[in-house]
């Protein structure tokens, strides 16, 4: 099994922040650039796939905003069942609390944002999580470009809200809220490898 990580929007080069939009200025408390929050969480994840001897792909590693389609064309060049695709994301809008989406239908993409969700109360049981059980399971459906366009298995999360005062003090801003959102992706993806792509092994009598 392969991770293709996806860290959405642009970072910063040269102190210039790459995607217009996609940043929430608290004043006195901060600002937060969802491009640069997504590549810390992305490159979290990625230090403990390491350890863990984890194949994964950085699917997006440049500083500029890459295109959509770029994303989703590197991401094709890989064996559609060898591979699942997490693209990462902060929130914005109103709101609290995190969600994860996968594309209309039930797919297998269903089953990882349900181990998603079950990771993240694990971590945080008293912050909501933002569903829709509409359809049978707790994941949020949209016609998301990176979801509907790649072959393989693919879920976007939104990681709390950046436009939120005590969600970005306490969580998006900090060390350790972010180490904590880390830990939930990582527990999802060891969960959907060892749940949905590990074959267990017979035992010959």
């Amino acid at each position: 099994m392969t991770v293709l990580l996806d860290n959405g929007h642009g970072g910063i080069i040269n102190g210039i922040y790459q995607t217009s939009g996609k940043q929430v200025d608290h004043t006195s408390d901060g600002i937060i650039y969802e491009g640069e929050f997504n590549r810390a969480i992305v490159n979290g994840i990625i230090e403990h796939l390491t350890k863990l001897k984890i194949p994964y792909v950085n699917i997006a590693p440049e500083y500029w905003d890459v295109r959509l389609e770029t994303r989703v064309n590197r991401a094709n060049k890989y064996l559609a069942d060898k591979c699942f695709y997490m693209s990462i994301h902060s929130n914005a809008g109103g709101g609290t609390g995190s969600e994860v989406f996968t594309s209309p239908g039930e797919t297998k993409s269903d089953a990882m944002a349900t181990i998603f969700g079950e990771e993240f109360k694990k971590v945080y049981p008293n912050r909501p999580l933002r569903t829709d059980y509409s359809d049978g399971d707790l994941d949020k459906e949209r016609r998301f470009y990176v979801l509907t366009k790649t072959k393989m298995p693919a879920i976007l999360t939104e990681n709390f809200f950046m436009d939120n005062p005590e969600e970005f003090k306490n969580i998006l801003n900090t060390h350790a809220g972010r180490q904590e959102i880390i830990k939930y992706h990582v527990n999802t993806i060891l969960r959907i490898k060892s749940e949905l792509f590990d074959k267990p092994v017979k035992i010959q009598p």
